[in-house]
């Protein structure tokens, strides 16, 4: 079985409610390690993350463990970064054997090839203020100059409330079908010249729906903010579908 999650914004919410995330993803872990090929982690697994050379986030050390004892026992653990998380170095890779993917792909898994994102920066065209926020936050001089003059101390003070007021924004928005559109078309357009792809899997939205017609297949994940999470799982024959997991 192949398994892709998103959004689980570790570190999120305060101590206690980061700290219950935490077990419910790990539990989550065991429960689909026990027949897992791959885990494919669809971006925003921290809800904020950056990583200087030699220093990384403290915290998260029951998911880190988990993680690293699935990659060593033979589970492949791919990870996306998302908007919250794009930060990564080589400590994920180095320590935990996860496989790290900085921009969309498509990919064989089983017998499908799938094309996996988590959503953030795409069809924005329309959007120059985000594009412009995005290409700052994506560019290598800026994260130089940022982990040489910036303190860790600090910048995870900083990448805590701008995550926190990000959520905040967004969580305010009534999140519908119709405000999945825009990554919808993108998979329409990409589609039309990539017949080839037979699914698309997206995060970033936390809003789970599984769009199927006239013959393009996109699944958006949710987050694990509420009493359930929803993911996807696929197998070896290549059926996917959404899924739903008890975070109480």
């Amino acid at each position: 079985m192949y398994y892709f999650a998103s959004d689980i914004h570790l570190g999120a919410g305060g101590r206690d409610k980061s700290r219950s995330t935490e077990r419910a993803f790990c539990r989550w872990l065991d429960t689909v390690g026990g027949d897992a090929r791959a885990i494919y982690l669809v971006g925003d697994i921290f809800d904020f993350w950056f990583e200087y050379r030699r220093v990384i986030p403290k915290g998260f050390v029951r998911t880190l463990g988990k993680l690293a004892e699935m990659t060593d026992r033979g589970v492949e653990i791919h990870m996306f970064t998302g908007n919250h998380d794009m930060w990564c170095r080589d400590y994920l890779t180095a320590e935990c054997g996860i496989r790290l993917h900085f921009a969309p792909e498509t990919l064989d898994i089983g017998a499908r090839k799938l094309f996996i994102a988590h959503g953030d920066n795409m069809n924005i065209d329309g959007q120059p203020l985000l594009k412009a926020m995005n290409a700052t936050f994506r560019s290598r001089v800026a994260r130089v100059l940022f982990s040489w003059l910036v303190h860790p101390d600090l910048a995870l003070k900083f990448g805590q409330w701008w995550s926190g007021k990000s959520r905040k924004s967004h969580g305010a928005e009534p999140v519908t079908r119709e405000a999945l559109g825009f990554l919808t078309d993108y998979a329409r357009q990409y589609k039309a010249s990539h017949d080839e792809v037979d699914a698309f899997v997206f995060g970033h939205m936390h809003l789970p729906l599984d769009h199927d017609s006239e013959g393009l297949r996109v699944l958006f994940l949710s987050d694990w903010s509420g009493e359930v999470a929803t993911y996807a799982a696929m197998d070896d024959m290549g059926d996917i579908s959404l899924k739903t997991f008890d975070l109480k």
